[in-house]
């Protein structure tokens, strides 16, 4: 994906062949991708464009724009495949290396995939053509004065541009942001919300040189660390863009001169001075680290969620008895006529616990549980019938007289049936009535 350098490659280009011309010819297609999701079409931008003059060119990060001589003015974006070519000059920033296929020239004009093309109309004539095959780019008009492109959506809701905005992208700054985020530094750096044009290679680039690991989390940074984190960004986007995104001048010690071996057979996986690269997966893009340059000196996404939840996870404590409707205590009544009783049973290591408690019992019938853990296989007596129990079982009395006694018979009746379970007349289980 073009990032910030790329885009100021182009916005050059712009400022070289279209800045000052009058759009003589605009021809845009349809696509319900590129412009329809962005809440325009292919006709309003033609029609938009058509025969006005091109004042100006701006960036903010990842976003460019032309400043038309009266609005609305096009801002686009190159999505993940997006590029600007310009027919007299070879704008592309990506140049083939020595034993690669070279690509036979393309003659063809308009280029494959175009999304809109256009001609100016002074002479000598330049044609450029705005091009995306994965058709992730957008295309949008913005109806505003040229002074208030930036104050409106989307490039409001972007943080400054390292370069545009360098003196709004100070230390204290990035320190504010790192202590009021709590995310891993390259998650962070990534998020166009904080910091505008800084993608996945650029943000590799500089965790590398700041020596920071990219999966540390940003509010465990040191002010020193993000004093070094402050110059990498300055020093690594203020290069890029200098050098037009031309990788070929790009310094050697540059990790982006050897990131590029992950899943190539026989291409190189380490620097020159032997330091191995390894890739991970951090802010849902892969990273190209160097272990032996950048140490975790901080919790990194797994080691902070164990601090939070302090280690181990904590026994939830039970409902209490005493459970309150409205701020106030249940009425003993009340509690008779839940019939909600609390059964004991024996936790681990002999400590007791207490289930959560059972439900509203029916008129005709209750349930009497038992722990699997706790109860062994026994026999019983029930009703002068000799059953046997296992784990988890129900007793259910009959309708009839029995059914109508009160809560505190039936409750002694439960007891009994779990004295009589329990081996070596030893309770293990049962119902504490609560009158």
């Amino acid at each position: 994906m073009p990032e910030i350098a790329e885009v100021a490659r182009i916005v050059h280009y712009i400022r070289k062949h279209l800045v000052g011309k009058t759009l003589s010819k605009v021809i845009a297609a349809d696509d319900a991708n590129v412009y329809g999701k962005v809440g325009t079409s292919g006709a309003e931008f033609q029609k938009a464009l058509a025969g006005k003059k091109i004042g100006g060119a701006g960036q903010q990060g990842k976003y460019f724009w032309f400043v038309m001589d009266k609005p609305p003015h096009p801002l686009m974006h190159f999505g993940m495949t997006g590029w600007l070519k310009i027919k007299s000059e070879d704008t592309y920033y990506y140049r083939k290396k020595e034993g690669e296929e070279e690509e036979e020239e393309e003659e063809e004009w308009p280029p494959r995939f175009w999304k809109f093309h256009l001609a100016t109309k002074e002479e000598p004539q330049v044609e450029a053509a705005f091009v995306d095959s994965r058709r992730f780019a957008r295309i949008r008009l913005l109806d505003c004065k040229a002074d208030e492109i930036r104050s409106i959506s989307p490039l409001k809701d972007n943080g400054p541009d390292p370069v545009v905005d360098k003196d709004l992208v100070t230390v204290d700054w990035l320190l504010d942001l790192c202590r009021r985020k709590k995310i891993p530094i390259k998650a962070l750096l990534l998020d166009q919300a904080n910091i505008s044009g800084i993608g996945n290679w650029v943000g590799d680039e500089i965790m590398y040189h700041a020596k920071m690991h990219p999966e540390q989390y940003s509010n465990t940074l040191s002010e020193e660390q993000i004093t070094q984190l402050h110059e990498s960004i300055h020093y690594i986007c203020g290069k890029a863009v200098d050098l037009l995104a031309d990788s070929d001048r790009y310094p050697e010690n540059w990790l982006f001169k050897h990131r590029w071996g992950k899943g190539k057979k026989d291409a190189p996986k380490s620097l020159p001075n032997g330091e191995k690269i390894t890739f991970l997966t951090v802010g849902g893009r892969t990273s190209a680290v160097v272990p032996s340059v950048q140490k975790k000196t901080g919790p990194v996404a797994k080691e902070m969620s164990e601090a939070e939840s302090g280690g181990e996870a904590q026994d939830k404590k039970p409902k209490s008895n005493g459970a309150k409707v409205g701020n106030k205590r249940k009425s003993k009544d009340e509690d008779q006529k839940d019939a909600v009783v609390d059964v004991e049973t024996t936790g681990v290591n002999g400590v007791a616990k207490k289930t959560p408690p059972a439900k509203r019992q029916r008129k005709s019938k209750f349930k009497e549980e038992l722990s699997e853990e706790d109860v062994p296989v026994a026999d019983a007596t029930v009703k002068g019938k000799k059953v046997k129990v296992e784990g988890r079982q129900e007793a259910m009395e009959p309708a009839g007289k029995e059914a109508k006694a009160g809560k505190a018979g039936k409750a002694k009746k439960i007891a009994a049936k779990a004295s009589a379970i329990a081996p070596g007349g030893k309770r293990r289980s049962g119902r504490l009535s609560r009158g």
